[in-house]
C-alpha cells in the first residue's frame, strides 16, 4: 500500500497515523514523483478531481497555465494533488475523509 501526499498536509498527517500499522509506504510527492502508471490511473478514475482547485499552489497559476492537460499540470506541479491518494493494489482512494478512512480502518479491524 502506498500514501501519496505531503508531509504539511493535515488529512495525509491523520491518513498515516491511522494506518501506521499497515505497513504503508508514503511517498511526499515534493521529494518524489508519483510514477506514470499511478498518474495517469488516478487521472482516469478521479479525472479533474484530482487536482485541488482550492490550494494555494492552484491559486497561484495564470489562466493559461490552468488550462493545461492535468497530467502535465500534476508532473509540474505535484502540489496540485489533491491529498492523500491511497494506493492499495488494484484500489485507489483520494482524500481523507471518514468514508475512505472506514474503507481502511474496518479493513484493518478484520
Amino acid at each position: 500500500m502506498q500514501l501519496y501526499g505531503l508531509d504539511s498536509c493535515d488529512s495525509c498527517r491523520l491518513a498515516r497515523k491511522a494506518l501506521k500499522y499497515l505497513m504503508v509506504d508514503y511517498i511526499d510527492v515534493r521529494k518524489s514523483e508519483v510514477p506514470k502508471n499511478v498518474l495517469e490511473a488516478a487521472l482516469t478514475k478521479f479525472g479533474t478531481a484530482l487536482i485541488n482547485k482550492s490550494s494555494i499552489t492552484w491559486r497561484s497559476l495564470d489562466d493559461v497555465t490552468r488550462t493545461r492537460n492535468p497530467y502535465d499540470l500534476l508532473q509540474a506541479y505535484p502540489t496540485l494533488m489533491k491529498r492523500p491518494l491511497i494506493v492499495n493494489g488494484a484500489k485507489m482512494t483520494l482524500g481523507w475523509k471518514p468514508d475512505v478512512a472506514a474503507l481502511y480502518v474496518d479493513w484493518h479491524k478484520n
